[in-house]
């Protein structure tokens, strides 16, 4: 006897300043899903966030950046019904498990997945509580150094802070140094700061997109990058490089998404093997402490003078384009897209079988 195709609904979009580039990644994850398992629901969110049941998945080629999903404007609104999932005008939609295909802000940062988890629907990805704090950089950093793992010295900077403190803040960090909005992705807002008269301008810049700034000591380092897959116990994957070009000070947003030439990104680092078991295991570290779940990039530094690993970041909506580095990273270990996504989607069922099982009364 045949299985039904599951119903996945893919959520993309969304009001973050990633709008574009999740276009591109929720074409893609489309592309690779395995037609005979599953059957596709795209809910397009506008930039206002609306959401727009689509009536068919249009996907258009754009020259030189690989497939990107549209969002036609829906005639009928959608709605989430507490604990009853997701109404449009023909009634209840058919979901089997949601797959929020959302970078950045009201997608990435735990709002999503609160709203999913009123509806009652499993869901690819991190939890309410693993992707809210995988998102604030502040707060990543300190439950990773509370756990003993390497970070980067940091000062945070609040967008009431007098300019002594943001310039003292400076001074301990020394020059040059990062500026980059606490909760923000895709590098928006971050800028490298070489003296401390360009200060003022970095946290402007930065403030326009968080009420804080993280101020990061600048390490001479090599960029790489570890895909992480799991619930309880976290696997992860042969790290990766992004070997930005000269032309960029560093991997910023137009080298990750509008320079074709922005960066070479190299799905299997060159490594020694105590050094990419090294990263791997504080990799799969970091994901615990900050309480991830189903997914994430963890992003370090490799100093090169030294040797020494340092955390970046995590990313727990990693992108999933045509050239993404996390879908890469699993290939080259093994892990097709397709079964990548069959991965995804089972991690989230079983999460969801567990939390079922749980009491929330006498």
């Amino acid at each position: 006897m045949e299985t039904a195709p599951m119903n996945i609904c893919i959520l993309y979009g969304g009001r973050s300043g990633e709008h574009e580039v999740s276009l591109k990644s929720a074409a893609s994850v489309v592309k690779n899903l395995d037609a005979a398992k599953y059957r596709v629901t795209a809910i397009g969110i506008d930039r206002a966030g609306r959401w727009h049941l689509q009536e068919s998945v249009v996907s258009t080629l754009v020259p030189g950046q690989g497939d990107s999903l549209s969002i036609a404007p829906s005639r009928h609104s959608v709605s989430i019904v507490p604990s009853d999932g997701i109404h449009a005008a023909s009634g209840k939609l058919a979901i089997d498990c949601v797959f929020p295909v959302l970078h950045g802000d009201f997608g990435e940062d735990g709002t999503m997945q609160g709203l999913l988890e009123l509806a009652g629907l499993p869901y690819v990805g991190a939890g309410v509580l693993g992707s809210a704090a995988s998102m604030d950089k502040e707060t990543a950093k300190r439950l990773w150094r509370d756990a003993g793992l390497p970070i980067v010295d940091f000062e945070v900077i609040h967008r009431t802070s007098a300019t002594e403190d943001r310039k003292a803040a400076g001074a301990r960090l020394g020059w040059p140094l990062f500026v980059k909005p606490c909760s923000a992705g895709s590098s928006l807002g971050a800028s490298r700061v070489t003296h401390e008269r360009e200060l003022d301008a970095a946290l402007a810049h930065a403030l326009q997109f968080d009420n804080r700034a993280l101020l990061e000591r600048y390490v001479d380092a090599r960029e790489i990058e570890c895909a992480v897959i799991g619930n309880a116990e976290p696997h992860a994957y042969v790290p990766g490089e992004i070997i930005p070009d000269k032309s960029h000070s560093f991997y910023d947003y137009a080298a990750k998404y509008t320079d074709p030439d922005g960066a070479k990104l190299v799905a299997e680092a060159s490594l020694d093997a105590p050094t990419r078991e090294r990263i791997m295991r504080t990799a799969q570290a970091a994901y615990a402490a900050v309480r991830c779940e189903g997914m994430a990039r963890v992003d370090f530094f490799l100093e090169r003078k030294t040797g020494a690993i340092f955390l970046n970041e995590i990313n727990t909506i990693p992108g999933f384009t045509n050239i993404s580095m996390f879908p890469r990273m699993c290939e080259a270990s093994g892990l097709a897209y397709p079964d990548l996504l069959d991965t995804l989607i089972t991690l989230a069922l079983n999460r969801d079988e567990g939390r079922k099982s749980l009491r929330y009364q006498n």
